[in-house]
This record gives C-alpha cells, sequence and structure tokens, in this order.
C-alpha cells in the first residue's frame, strides 16, 4: 500500500514540494547520501509544510553519470550508500573512513568519489562475510529471495563487467554476452565472490532507502520517484532480456531512441537508447514492465514516467545517425501496457506523465483516459510574449502538476536573467515584482495556482543561479554534479515556506 495521500488525489487536497535528487545533499564523502542530511531534509520539508518529496532514477549510473543512463532500472545507486550507518550496523569503524578525501562542497567529482566509496563497500563486504549477527544475515536472505526476477542477473553483469575491465556486454565472448544454462551457471561459480559482492552492495542500498522512506512517510512526506521510459544499451536489463528490445545477432540496437527538434534543443536529442520490440512484450503479457512498475512503488509513493509521449509514439532514430534529426515517429502499445499493470498490482497506478516536448491530441487523450496528472512548467509560459498553456491563468486542469521548473532547465534565477529583455518585463508585469527575489516569486505563483500539486526544485528554494543547474539536455559533460551546502535550508527559510504554503492551501 502506498502511502495515504496517494489514495486521496481525487479529493479537494492540494499539495506541493521539493525537488531534490539525494546526491545533491551535503556531505563530507563527495556526494550527497541517506545519511543524516537525507534526514534532515525530510525535517525541514515537514518544518515547512511540504507534503512531496522528487527524486530523479535512483540507479546506478553509468557513462555520463546521468541517472538516466543507468546499469540497471531496478538496482539501487551505490554512491547513495551511507558510509555513516554501515558504522551503525558494525560494517565500518570510523578508522575505515580515513582518510577522507578533500571533496568539492558544490559539485559531486563521480571518479573521485567512486574510488573512494568503493573502497569502502569492499571492505564493509568483507566485514560482512565474517558476521555472526543472525538478524542481519537474516535480513540478507530476504532481500535476495524478494528480489528474484532481476537481482542474479544485474550481479552478474556487474561482475562480468569488472571481469572485462568496464567492456559493455556486447563486446563480451558468446559463453557470457549469450549464455546456455550451462554457461550461465559456470560463470556464476567462476564469478562467485564477485555477484556477491554486488548482491551486497544492493542490500546495503536498499536496506538504507527503505528506512528512509519510511521516515519520509510518518513525516507525512510521500516521495515522488522516476521511472525513464528507455534503458540503457549497456545495461543488465537489455543483457539479460535481448528478445525484450530491436537489436542485431551481435547486440547492437537496429533503431535508437530520441526526440526531434524542441525547446532544449535544435537538432534534437539524440539519447542512444535501445527501442523495445513492444509485440515481445505484449506476448509476454508485459511481464518485465508489471515487474519493472511494481519494484518502483515498493520504493516509492508516486512514480513521475518520464517521456511519457513515447508510449503513444516515439521517435526511431537509425543507428549511426549522429543527430535526432532523421528519425520518425513509430506507434507505442499506448493504453493498453498500462491497463494491464493496472490489472496485475490489483490498483489504480499512483503516475505522473512527463508531457512535455511534441505533444499530440492523441497523446493528451493517452494521459486523460488513464487520469494521470501531466506537468506544468512556469519558465515555459513566460518564453514569449503571446499566450501560453503553461500560464498560471491558462490552466485548465487541476490534474497536474505545476513546476517552476525541472531538472533539465535552468535554475529559475538562471532562467531569468538570461531570458530575453520583454520577457523579463512580462514576468515583472504579471508578478507585480521587482525581480529583487524572483525564484520565490515564482514559487508563490506555482503554490497559487489550480494544480493539486506544486513542486519546485531545491535551487529556486535557494535562489541560485545558472552555475548550480542539474542538467542541460544536449550536453555531454558537466551534469548532474550539483550539490548544496549544510546549513542553506535553514528554519527560518522553511517558516517562510510553511506560511506561502498554507496562505494557498496546501498545508495540513
Amino acid at each position: 500500500m502506498h502511502f495515504k495521500i496517494a489514495a486521496e488525489d481525487k479529493t479537494n487536497h492540494r499539495y506541493s514540494g521539493v525537488l531534490a535528487h539525494p546526491t545533491s545533499f551535503p556531505s563530507p564523502y563527495g556526494v550527497g547520501d541517506m545519511g543524516k542530511e537525507a534526514y534532515n531534509f525530510i525535517d525541514f520539508l515537514h518544518m515547512a509544510g511540504q507534503h512531496l518529496w522528487q527524486v530523479l532514477p535512483l540507479g546506478p549510473c553509468g557513462n555520463g553519470n546521468s541517472p538516466y543512463q543507468s546499469f540497471s532500472v531496478f538496482a539501487g545507486q551505490p554512491l547513495l550508500i551511507s558510509p555513516d550507518l554501515l558504522i551503525e550496523k558494525k560494517l565500518l569503524t570510523r578508522e575505515d573512513l580515513e582518510p577522507i578525501p578533500e571533496f568539492n562542497p558544490d559539485k559531486v567529482e563521480y571518479t573521485k568519489v567512486t574510488e573512494y566509496k568503493t573502497g569502502l563497500f569492499r571492505k564493509a563486504y568483507q566485514n560482512f562475510r565474517h558476521t555472526s549477527d543472525k538478524d542481519l544475515l537474516e535480513e540478507y536472505d530476504s532481500f535476495q529471495k524478494n528480489n528474484e526476477f532481476w537481482l542474479e542477473d544485474y550481479c552478474l553483469y556487474m561482475a562480468g563487467k569488472d571481469y572485462h575491465e568496464n567492456l559493455p556486454w556486447y563486446e563480451w565472448e558468446d559463453s557470457l554476452l549469450d549464455p546456455t544454462p550451462a554457461e550461465r551457471a559456470a560463470w556464476l561459480k567462476l564469478l562467485e565472490k564477485e555477484v556477491d559482492y554486488y548482491c551486497f552492495v544492493q542490500f546495503c542500498f536498499f536496506s538504507q532507502w527503505y528506512a528512509l522512506k519510511d521516515y519520509a512517510n510518518e513525516k507525512g512526506i510521500a516521495i515522488i520517484g522516476d521511472i525513464p521510459i528507455f534503458t540503457s544499451p549497456d545495461s543488465a536489463d537489455v543483457w539479460a532480456n535481448k528478445s525484450m528490445f530491436c537489436l542485431d545477432t551481435k547486440g547492437h540496437p537496429l533503431e535508437v531512441a530520441g526526440v526531434p527538434p524542441d525547446y532544449f534543443a535544435a537538432e534534437g536529442q539524440l539519447w542512444g537508447n535501445p527501442l523495445y520490440d513492444w509485440k515481445a512484450h505484449k506476448k509476454d503479457s508485459y511481464r518485465w514492465w508489471i515487474e519493472r512498475v511494481r519494484h518502483q512503488l515498493d520504493q516509492v509513493d508516486y512514480v513521475r514516467i518520464d517521456h511519457f509521449r513515447g508510449f503513444e509514439a516515439y521517435w526511431a532514430v537509425p543507428a549511426g545517425e549522429k543527430t535526432a534529426m532523421n528519425g520518425k515517429w513509430k506507434k507505442g502499445p499506448g493504453e493498453e501496457l498500462f491497463r494491464a499493470i493496472e490489472k496485475a498490482l490489483g490498483e489504480e497506478l499512483p503516475i505522473f506523465a512527463e508531457d512535455l516536448g511534441i505533444i499530440t491530441p492523441e497523446v493528451e487523450k493517452l494521459r486523460d483516459s488513464l487520469g494521470y496528472p501531466g506537468m506544468k512548467v512556469l519558465q515555459f509560459g513566460f518564453d514569449g510574449l503571446g499566450e501560453s498553456s503553461f500560464l498560471p491563468h491558462q490552466l485548465d486542469t487541476r490534474n497536474c502538476i505545476c513546476y517552476t521548473g525541472t531538472h533539465d532547465n535552468d535554475t529559475t534565477l538562471g532562467w531569468y536573467q538570461h531570458t530575453a529583455h520583454q520577457n523579463q518585463d512580462k514576468v515583472r508585469r504579471y508578478m507585480n515584482t521587482d525581480a529583487s527575489s524572483i525564484s520565490w516569486d515564482f514559487i508563490r505563483i506555482c503554490l497559487g495556482t489550480i494544480a493539486r500539486y506544486a513542486i519546485f526544485p531545491v535551487q529556486d528554494l535557494l535562489n541560485q543561479g545558472s552555475e548550480h543547474r542539474m542538467n542541460t539536455p544536449g550536453t555531454a559533460a558537466g551534469n548532474w554534479e550539483y550539490r548544496f551546502r549544510a546549513g542553506l535550508l535553514n528554519e527560518g527559510m522553511a517558516k517562510g515556506l510553511r506560511q506561502m504554503t498554507e496562505l494557498f492551501g496546501r498545508f495540513g
């Protein structure tokens, strides 16, 4: 059962909250984690009268450190594991953490952090192998049994990457690239310790995550997760489920995912993800997708589905293209997929639809037939002097989520500083402001809309500029690194946000 406010969506309740990926939290270990500062963040939300915390995908990041290009859509990001909580479990000592490198407090240095934390996890695993803690061992056994659908595939895949010095799976030898049952058993025996290590790391991640989620729910806060529509080509998901993707005999995509030219990129965005063989998924009664959504809804209370329009029709680009401009639209599974998931899970799905980009009447019909809230981004409403469906007075339904901006947008302050003068003037006149605290002006307007949900990135709470944005679509470097410092989310800010939240009927 999901957190109670998910079941109240059809009432007149109004909710608000903050978008902040856990990697952005303060931490002495170079990256935000599920330790003390994560709990402090939840305490801040509670103090501020918020009921929603939105995160990005929580999986282990591959190349580029993007949470939308993960080694697995089921596994958790090891970098989010808190060393301090491992100490509490007696899997590490305080001395094991030394020396702690000097990390950048404003940016995640992924290579440096990964090297440091992997060393800690290896130590923790060795200690775990010699533990006499029966409760911990029973928890580990239960975790393995409860995650059979994906866990062994992921752990063998990761062990295989280590064995092959991080080569993608489609460059492995045939006996592991597409193993027979006997070959798989042989590889599991050969890589037994590494497979068990990766299983242990996932056990640590989910143990810490579920404890954090329980704490959030106890404080009246629901967590919004994120499901990327596509999977990374070099992932356990594709390696273990080749028949569900459009691949050639060597495992390479025949076509790849992307989007045509739009607001974010003049040449479109070439994501490079393999496309689904939807006929194969239908033949299998959508089992893989059912298990994927089931697993996500075990971790979070709501799920935002990224690139929702791709379920109606998706942009297919021939493999080898340098841009996304030469693709074409192909039909997706539509409503049938989601009805199959609903039937299997026995409940109405608490899903948010990311419906930005090129949205057709067919996409709107799919979204509305399923009853999923769509997204309204305030920044888009002020890009130009004309009317826009993203302007507050043009919102035509309460069943939506109003954002000041998203992880793909510039921060509100950065956007305002760089937008055209006539757009700045429109903002000032519309909001009756001198723009001296433009981020909070946007937050106020966002809270005041008819949208049932109002969400704003933590950067907007902190009134931070473009140098603090999370992601710039279409660029390969410098993304997903944002961090904020301890103490910035203080009691005074919480009181101010709480008063504003109460004013617009989103508290209680």
